[in-house]
């Protein structure tokens, strides 16, 4: 049965441009396509696995997944799709730091716990050393330094003062510099 839209359930001969592409999906998805529905969240896999996965380290895939569960539950919420991206990241952001933290990681390891200079781990591993980091301090340094989002945007995300999303960046930047660097 055709759809009603003249350009098919998800758009413009399937967007080239994968944000595109995405608005597209979710648009087709909150008219019921379920199809559109599952492209749509297999679309956006990677993207909050990205997200995820620096924040909540072994437990990314977890995070991920609860991630993909709260858009899937809250698609009908998203009241502008073009905005599709932003409520994603939000919705990662939340799910990889409350999932670090249900893990036990929300307290940071002991800084001098580190291993020598020169350990083959140390210099492999980048996750040896976030793990030493809260997850408050992984997120801000994941919106920031990889989302490329400024301190305003990324205090507005994690819902604190700007003043603490700085201030937490530059204790989190300090303290893995000095894990990396030891």
């Amino acid at each position: 049965m055709p759809s009603a839209d003249p350009a098919g359930p998800v758009g413009p001969a399937d967007p080239a441009d994968p944000a595109d592409r995405g608005i597209a999906l979710v648009r087709a998805a909150r008219r019921g396509d379920t199809l559109a529905l599952h492209d749509l969240l297999d679309h956006l896999t990677p993207y909050i696995a990205r997200i995820c996965r620096p924040i909540a380290l072994d437990d990314g895939p977890d995070a991920t997944q609860e991630a993909l569960v709260a858009v899937f539950s809250r698609l009908r919420s998203l009241r502008e799709p073009e905005a599709l991206y932003g409520w994603v990241r939000a919705i990662s952001v939340r799910e990889a730091v409350r999932v670090a933290k249900r893990a036990g990681r929300a307290r940071p390891a002991e800084l001098t716990d580190i291993p020598e200079r020169g350990d083959p781990q140390l210099a492999a591993d980048i996750d040896d050393v976030l793990a030493r980091l809260s997850p408050g301090h992984r997120a801000v340094l994941v919106l920031r330094d990889i989302e490329g989002m400024d301190e305003e945007s990324a205090a507005a995300l994690l819902g604190v003062p700007t003043g603490t999303a700085k201030s937490r960046l530059h204790r989190a930047r300090q303290s893995f510099r000095k894990a990396w660097s030891a």
